[in-house]
């Protein structure tokens, strides 16, 4: 029988002001109810008219833990919990979720949808937490694009404005995995190389087409000038929206471009994972570079969150895991992330030390690395 007490475990669980690693804005304006659940799944299709997105494991965490900040019962009916948010207003709700999650220091990515969500200063206000900058390489690339810059200036360009975007951030972030997969050619481009490609590029751009940028070679040469910038490198890994192909993202396809970056001695973060998280754990274990959290999958499985974070536990040193929430948009992803991954932490290793298996002070030092002494060494942050 288990006997042993995790009191301060969960003292300790519950106290720490997590740093979330990886995360975006909360919304900044209302939304009608069919626009809230739209981002509450990572689908880009319209949701047919006989199902909500409330009867899913995210949805029915939301109704378990966000209900209450709202003034309503565990459990509320989703009519029910969008009529008081309603009632709350925007500022109102997400200004109780974010301070109600316990996270202590954002690390926010600006560069997807910014003009509908809070930026720095809107975060840290509403948050009561301190904030800092990832910068997304693709969103640079496309600003001067936007500016028409010429091919043959392109490289230059955008390696000096890469310079002044991260002047304050603390880290970048490449969506390379939904442009191109994880499967690409791992060696760093030729300025010839680049030039070419920007040429048919910035050709389309001028032709009226999207300025998403989508080349290889391109999108090889703002990777590799991240890690010339020597900041940590994020790297959207598995699952997101129908816009990538799941099976270009197992992180294992990155092991020839990981080992060309290990000389480098820059840190290489794998964000999400899921459902890739073993294949990230053994990155982890196996390159001094690589790290990893879980944080998209923990909100999307709800209360099966627990068995990601424990199969997140089950290889890598423990100083090689982080936690984020990914969230973007409503703020109930904020909060969520937060809550889940203390219920988890709580849940796998109380078992553990309820059984005798890990000591109670073995078990909080895990809980304080991961939930934000990791981040504090990896980014630089000191003890912020």
């Amino acid at each position: 029988m288990s006997t042993n007490s995790i009191d301060n475990l969960q003292a300790a669980i519950e106290e720490i002001p997590l740093v979330d690693h990886h995360v975006h804005g909360a919304l900044k304006d209302e939304v009608d109810r069919t626009s809230l659940e739209e981002l509450l799944t990572e689908s880009d299709r319209p949701i047919p008219p006989w199902m909500t997105q409330f009867d899913s494991q995210l949805g029915f965490a939301i109704r378990r833990w966000c209900a209450p900040l709202l003034g309503l019962s565990r459990h509320a009916e989703a009519d029910a919990f969008f009529q008081r948010r309603m009632e709350l207003g925007t500022t109102e709700v997400t200004s109780r979720l974010l301070t109600s999650a316990g996270i202590g220091h954002f690390l926010i990515e600006t560069g997807y949808r910014g003009d509908q969500i809070h930026g720095l200063s809107g975060m840290e206000s509403l948050s009561k937490a301190k904030v800092s900058e990832v910068v997304r390489l693709e969103s640079v690339a496309e600003s001067l694009a936007a500016e028409g810059v010429s091919a043959d200036d392109f490289a230059d360009r955008y390696i000096a404005r890469l310079s002044v975007a991260t002047e304050n951030a603390v880290g970048v972030k490449s969506i390379i995995a939904y442009r191109l997969g994880f499967d690409f050619d791992p060696v760093r481009p030729s300025r010839e190389e680049v030039a070419k490609a920007a040429g048919s590029w910035l050709r389309m751009v001028t032709a009226g087409y999207s300025l998403r940028i989508s080349d290889p070679v391109l999108l090889r040469f703002l990777l590799w000038s991240g890690v010339d910038r020597g900041l940590p490198i994020q790297l959207h890994t598995g699952y997101g929206d129908p816009d990538l192909s799941l099976d270009r993202c197992d992180p294992l396809l990155l092991v020839p471009w990981i080992k060309l970056v290990e000389p480098y001695m820059v840190n290489v973060l794998l964000l999400h994972c899921y459902p890739y998280q073993r294949q990230a754990g053994y990155l982890a274990q196996v390159f001094p570079h690589i790290y990893f959290d879980v944080g998209l999958g923990i909100n999307y499985t709800g209360v099966e969150s627990v068995a990601l974070i424990k199969e997140s536990l089950e290889l890598a040193p423990f100083s090689k895991i982080l936690f984020s929430t990914d969230a973007w948009g409503p703020p109930e992803l904020h909060y969520l992330g937060a809550r889940l991954w203390r219920e988890g932490m709580r849940k796998v290793l109380g078992t553990w030390v309820r059984d005798g298996d890990w000591s109670e002070h073995d078990a909080i030092r895990v809980v304080r690395m991961v939930g934000r002494e990791n981040a504090l060494r990896v980014y630089n942050l000191g003890g912020v």
